[in-house]
């Protein structure tokens, strides 16, 4: 509706990361400008609720798995004037991964990265995430 913007708005994504060092690809199927686009798995914090209770709530909604949450990755601004997105790092602590809300899932390498197109505010996120694939580092909850 015009007149009416939401600001300030949250949205929160985890890097979810197997034991082979992979990161979890989802992607997009909708709006059209971004279908077939690649993006970390999470969603909009809703008013009053706890962000990651949130990002454990999408990933119910759009993976059907549980998570474990690591540490805060990083934090950017998205295109939307107001809005901006963080990124935790994870891991599946149950279940299995099931494109409940997209058209596929992919376990991509360090080297796999660039296979696919991502969302283009997620692109320095995935930069910095190839240097945390590259080494063993801290951050990540025990597999």
């Amino acid at each position: 509706m015009v007149g009416s913007v939401e600001e300030g708005r949250l949205v929160v994504a985890v890097a979810l990361i197997d034991g082979a060092r992979r990161v979890l690809a989802a992607r997009r199927v909708s709006p059209p400008s971004l279908a077939g686009m690649w993006e970390f798995p999470g969603g909009k914090v809703e008013p009053g609720e706890d962000e990651l209770a949130a990002l454990r709530r999408e990933c119910r909604e759009e993976l059907d798995v549980e998570i474990e949450v690591g540490r805060l990755f990083g934090e950017i601004a998205l295109p939307r004037p107001g809005w901006r997105m963080r990124l935790w790092l994870g891991r599946v602590a149950a279940g299995v991964p099931v494109a409940a809300e997209h058209d596929d899932l992919r376990w991509l390498g360090v080297r796999e990265l660039d296979d696919v197109p991502w969302l283009p505010a997620d692109a320095p996120l995935v930069d910095a995430l190839r240097a945390e694939l590259g080494e063993p580092g801290e951050g990540l909850p025990a597999s």
